[in-house]
């Protein structure tokens, strides 16, 4: 064999090792998590973990895990994410963000992705099909492009004829502003728009909407808001704003209204899925 044809052979077996194969040459596995969220209020990383366990793997014992949080600032998530590759991981798991998906996506690598996410994955060119993904990519969406829109209706039937507005924050690409202006148009509702990247962005929003006498809010899927909805529960409360939100955790906290898919349940299959890869399956075989 002529040494030219020798080496683009064990070129293409090194392209071509499996992932168990990595992972005998370490201790164990490496999981890298990455967040959105700020690492202290992160709502998915405890059903993560209970996933990957139903899969067989406990951090410490099994598997390690490398944690990344942007602490809200979506800007830094093709960093952490960049970064997690360097680390030369497993498999990354994103943790409830849809941008944080798009940023593990962009990496120019092939190392397998899950990720539990808000926005619909087909239509963001993260996978396929939602049956068949196709790709290095595969999770749990609780697609708020479906409830997001319904989240108005059910709020408009209980306190019809109010002023109503939404919070969002804009550098959120799950931001569904344009889906619920359309929904408010065809019930008849004016519908004001103020955004938030920062907890001061909120109190300031809540300022706005005293002074615009809104007295119905639909606040949007968001890791912000996620992180501090004691602060948006408590607003709500002390200007008497009926406030409607994605997630458990803010009628949990004593806001009005949670309407949405389970953010727990979709943490908790990215966890599953993370396991499963491990242990050889593909991302391209496990349907979102």
């Amino acid at each position: 064999m002529r040494r030219r044809e020798f080496i683009s052979l064990c070129g293409g077996v090194a392209i071509a090792w499996p992932l168990a194969a990595r992972a005998q040459q370490r201790t164990m596995p490496i999981v890298g998590y990455l967040s959105g969220n700020l690492s202290e209020s992160d709502p998915g990383k405890r059903d993560f973990l209970k996933g990957l366990s139903e899969a067989g793997f406990v951090e410490g014992r099994n598997v390690a895990i490398e944690y990344r949080f942007a602490r809200n600032d979506f800007a830094r998530l093709p960093e952490l994410a960049a970064d997690l590759v360097r680390r030369r991981v497993d498999v990354i798991s994103v943790s409830a963000s849809t941008a944080g998906a798009l940023a593990a996506k962009a990496a120019p690598v092939t190392i397998p992705i899950t990720f539990s996410m808000g926005g619909d994955p087909v239509a963001l060119g993260l996978v396929a099909s939602l049956a068949r993904p196709g790709g290095n990519l595969t999770g749990a969406s609780f697609l708020i492009t479906d409830t997001t829109p319904k989240m108005l209706e059910y709020l408009n039937e209980v306190v019809p004829n109010a002023a109503m507005a939404t919070l969002v924050n804009p550098a959120n690409p799950a931001a569904q502003t344009r889906e619920l202006q359309e929904t408010a148009r065809a019930i008849g509702v004016k519908l004001d728009v103020l955004t938030a990247t920062n907890e001061h962005d909120i109190d300031a929003a809540f300022a706005t909407f005293i002074q615009r006498h809104i007295s119905a809010l639909i606040i949007q899927g968001d890791a912000l808001f996620n992180d501090h909805v004691k602060q948006l529960v408590a607003l709500t409360l002390r200007h008497g704003i009926a406030a409607i939100s994605p997630t458990r955790s803010f009628a949990q906290a004593g806001g009005l209204m949670g309407y949405g898919g389970s953010l727990e349940e979709a943490s908790r299959i990215a966890g599953l899925y993370t396991g499963r890869i491990l242990k050889g399956e593909k991302p391209a075989d496990l349907p979102v």
